[in-house]
């Protein structure tokens, strides 16, 4: 005890309180430890800024400006890259920016809530034989007033692939289409939106009942529905019927009142993700065509005609076997050849042939077969080949 005593009289400033440092100390000592080391250096050699940690600053010093933080990039960051909320910022501004130009150059100046406030005209009128049912005017149809302007919707070139029209036609002939071809145009809402999801539930069922009453008074033979969403709420609202597992072409209703009949298709946007071209398309086009001919009782001029038959093989065998042996037996020149030439030439080969060897070739006889009108019978090639082979003797 009496050493601890002694050592602790003799050591007495290692257990005295040490001075807590105060806030603005310690940011100072964090950017004094991030300076460089020429900064430190010349603030200590400084006459009239004291070095830090050297003397506790006073409590009015917190309200000076820190120092200035140092330029250079932290570790870990790439050079030039923007903070996260910054360059999002940065992106929407600049997209809501090249979306406002895109609109006033689409419209020649026009606002969205301008082109959204005209409305596109039906091409309607009696005797009608398909009436192209859509769901609403687009911004694009509004501003033109026509049907179907769109350069990518796929309506105008199923239409003419189809057959439907005899040349290819676009959004300034919808006019004359009632004219020409007894096709019409509509829509099941009147209101011009950007989208078809603008809509709502409540405009469509309404518009649902004003399709009907057109249909009552125009009675066209076939109302096509152009999509497979509008058809559903028109089906649920006049028929009263919840369809389901829906699939494109003739459906089983008909309109209330009248003897117009429902058919869907596909819609032409070149949005719809279960047709995306033109071509998965044309085929209902022409299914259509083909029930409109079919209601008129237009006959189709069938230029191909297709003709059902079947193959007997074996009696086609027996019928080239048959030809064949007909062919041998009729051919003049074979028989010409065969029975003079090659009968002489022939026989004086086997006569040399027996007459040098003798023994060695007695089966060359039965080659010698003949027949009773003088015609070699059909023998391998190797067997009539003659044997000229000549003895030691010669």
């Amino acid at each position: 005890m009496d050493y601890l005593q002694y050592w602790y009289q003799t050591n007495p400033q290692q257990y005295q309180a040490k001075q807590v440092p105060q806030y603005h100390q310690m940011v100072n000592a964090v950017q004094y430890a991030e300076r460089p080391v020429e900064d430190k250096i010349m603030t200590d050699l400084s006459v009239h800024q004291e070095p830090y940690l050297d003397q506790p600053q006073q409590p009015h010093q917190l309200s000076a400006q820190p120092p200035a933080l140092p330029t250079t990039p932290a570790k870990g960051k790439k050079r030039g890259r923007p903070p996260k909320g910054e360059g999002k910022e940065r992106t929407e501004a600049e997209e809501s920016a090249k979306k406002a130009k895109r609109t006033l150059d689409r419209f020649n100046g026009m606002s969205v809530e301008e082109v959204m406030a005209r409305k596109l005209p039906d091409v309607i009128t009696h005797n009608l034989d398909m009436l192209i049912i859509g769901i609403n005017p687009g911004l694009l149809s509004a501003y033109k007033g026509r049907h179907y302007p769109n350069p990518g919707n796929h309506f105008w070139k199923c239409l003419y692939l189809s057959g439907l029209t005899d040349e290819q036609l676009n959004h300034m002939h919808d006019q004359t289409l009632p004219e020409r071809y007894g096709i019409g145009f509509t829509n099941m809402v009147e209101r011009t939106t950007p989208g078809s999801k603008d809509l709502s539930n409540k405009e469509i069922r309404e518009g649902g009942h004003q399709l009907l009453e057109k249909l009552q008074m125009y009675r066209p033979l076939i109302a096509v529905f152009n999509g497979k969403c509008i058809y559903e709420t028109f089906c649920k609202e006049i028929f009263g019927v919840k369809a389901k597992n829906l699939e494109f072409g003739l459906q089983p209703y008909k309109v209330p009142e009248t003897e117009t009949v429902c058919y869907l298709m596909p819609s032409s946007s070149p949005r719809c993700a279960q047709f995306p071209r033109a071509q998965d398309k044309v085929h209902f086009f022409i299914k259509l065509k083909e029930l409109r001919d079919q209601m008129k009782g237009v006959v189709r001029t069938q230029e191909i005609q297709e003709t059902s038959y079947t193959f007997d093989l074996p009696l086609a065998k027996e019928d080239a076997k048959r030809l064949s042996i007909k062919e041998e037996q009729h051919d003049p020149g074979y028989e010409e050849t065969c029975a003079h030439g090659s009968q002489q030439h022939t026989q004086q080969a086997f006569e040399n042939m027996n007459h040098f060897v003798s023994g060695a070739c007695n089966n060359s006889q039965n080659s010698l077969d003949q027949v009773s009108d003088n015609r070699w019978t059909m023998q391998p090639f190797a067997d009539q080949i003659p044997d000229i082979r000549c003895s030691n003797s010669n």
